[in-house]
């Protein structure tokens, strides 16, 4: 029996959810089955083979009975629990039948039903997977799976006096162990915490999660990490760069806006950087223009792109990918107080044009306004990506199935779903007209931040458009309808789910592999 090293569990390596409860994952090519918890794959109940195989022979064939007498239909995802299955105290059956060869994010949702089934968070567990039955091109399908496993492995429960403690030590069983471990232990796994980190921003009350705090976090998180550089805007530097928008923004809050910009330089110097650019406002009131309260306490989850970007970054420098990426966060406050911007000011951006505000509920394409150019201005890169919970339009138009996707250029739009298929995480575009850039004309400004017709989603991207140069590669994420569920998927419990980070990660290492 050959076994390779255990990996990290996710707090060990200083960036797990306050009290998350552990998972750690060793790969082996072989172990007997003496685990309190196993779990197989089957893809066809009448033709048992591997390890399913050997429980049926070692039960006399209870276990096929079992599958039959339960209706067990083996298609991608089903599970069945089964006890006492051949001296085996808890079994969990997992079907792996599919059209089509799986890619990493089934590899990924099926970790994710195995932690969810075994409810991985309030429990110990000592599991063993038994990885076989799986038609895969990928060469440690297991990685994925443990990957997947981690991601839903997750828990926020720093206020609860009762916390999510269990502690899963799994164990896969695979022909690959070396290259699963590897893979997991020095890129996968970094993926996952990346996910963590972004729900811990996106779920922390905005009492503790202001602008500064953001700041500080970063840097406490990002310590030791090689190839980072971390720098942080303040308002005074902001008016030096005449950043009018993110301060006009920033106004009403007792918590000053901050600018967080971590440079990550994994290859030569002078290759142009892609620029990734997140809105993160730490708690959105609306500001003058304010919200109903209904629903209002899920504002704190406005910073979710900034959250993303900051999982990303974790991600790709953990790994050390070979390649120039600069992460910006813009983090305000939008609240109502006494020096707060009005609807009808008008507010003077770092490029110099001028923004009337329509509405202050519109914040997230101010701040993104400053943030985009500053990055082209400072950075000159070679791509320029901003995420955001920008509109409920964009919800309207595609619901929670798929973030939504804006760029100039429609072959661009076709690779980035192709992004979002290999990532797990969604996209689908919407149009960006030309008559969209006319319709935020101001009468008084040069342009005007909303009130400009039906189609929310693309004006709001034409606010963030008009401060990005049209011969620049632009990728403009909407993610308001995908960033917090309301029920549990398969790699993410109910909340925030740390959207963006996977579709980002991809993106770079595709970017990275075209160098």
């Amino acid at each position: 029996m050959k076994i390779t090293s255990t990996a990290c569990a996710l707090s060990l390596l200083g960036f797990s959810s306050f009290g998350m409860a552990d998972a750690k994952f060793t790969f082996v090519t072989q172990k007997k089955t003496d685990t309190t918890t196993q779990v197989v794959f089957v893809d066809d109940v009448d033709n048992l083979d591997g390890a399913a195989a050997k429980l049926n022979d070692a039960s006399s064939g209870q276990f096929k009975k079992l599958l039959t007498l339960n209706d067990f239909k083996p298609k991608l995802g089903e599970i069945q629990h089964l006890q006492m299955v051949a001296g085996i105290d808890s079994l969990l059956v997992v079907g792996t039948q599919h059209d089509e060869k799986l890619i990493g994010p089934d590899l990924q949702d099926l970790g994710g039903v195995i932690a969810s089934s075994l409810s991985s968070t309030t429990k110990n567990l000592d599991v063993s997977v038994h990885i076989e039955n799986l038609s895969t091109s990928l060469n440690s399908p297991s990685a994925f799976i443990a990957s997947g496993y981690a991601m839903r492995h997750y828990s926020f429960d720093k206020y609860k006096t009762k916390k999510d403690d269990g502690v899963s030590n799994v164990t896969m069983i695979t022909a690959q162990a070396d290259t699963a471990d590897k893979q997991y232990q020095t890129d996968l796994q970094y993926v996952a915490v990346g996910v963590h980190m972004a729900r811990d921003f996106a779920t922390e009350p905005g009492l503790s999660m202001y602008p500064q705090a953001f700041a500080e976090q970063i840097k406490q998180r990002f310590k030791g990490i090689d190839n980072i550089k971390i720098d942080v805007l303040d308002v005074k530097d902001m008016k030096k760069h005449n950043m009018g928008a993110i301060i006009g923004v920033g106004r009403g809050s007792v918590n000053d806006p901050r600018l967080v910009v971590i440079e990550y330089m994994g290859a030569d110097k002078n290759q142009a950087p892609i620029a990734l650019a997140g809105k993160g406002i730490t708690f959105d009131t609306g500001g003058t223009s304010l919200k109903k309260n209904d629903g209002m306490w899920g504002m704190k989850s406005d910073l979710s792109g900034a959250a993303a970007v900051a999982g990303t970054m974790y991600a790709i420098a953990k790994r050390g990918e070979k390649i120039n990426v600069v992460g910006l966060m813009v983090m305000a406050e939008n609240m109502p107080g006494g020096d707060a911007i009005r609807p009808g000011d008008v507010l003077e951006t770092m490029k110099g044009t001028s923004i009337e505000v329509i509405s202050t509920d519109a914040e997230g394409r101010l701040v993104l306004a400053d943030t985009v150019y500053y990055a082209q201005q400072e950075y000159k890169p070679s791509m320029l990506l901003n995420i955001a919970t920008l509109t409920s339009s964009a919800g309207r138009a595609l619901s929670d199935e798929y973030g939504a996707l804006i760029t100039r250029d429609f072959d661009l739009s076709l690779q980035m779903m192709e992004v979002g298929k290999r990532s797990g995480e969604l996209v689908w575009p919407l149009p960006l007209h030309p008559n969209h850039f006319e319709q935020i004309k101001s009468p008084i400004a040069d342009i005007k931040n909303s009130g400009a017709g039906n189609p929310g989603a693309s004006i709001g991207a034409a606010v963030i458009g008009t401060f990005v140069d049209e011969s620049l590669p632009w990728v403009h994420l909407d993610m308001a309808s995908v960033d917090w569920l309301t029920e549990d998927i398969d790699v993410a419990p109910k909340g925030s789910q740390g959207w963006g980070v996977r579709f980002m990660d991809q993106l770079i290492r595709e970017q990275a592999s075209n160098k």
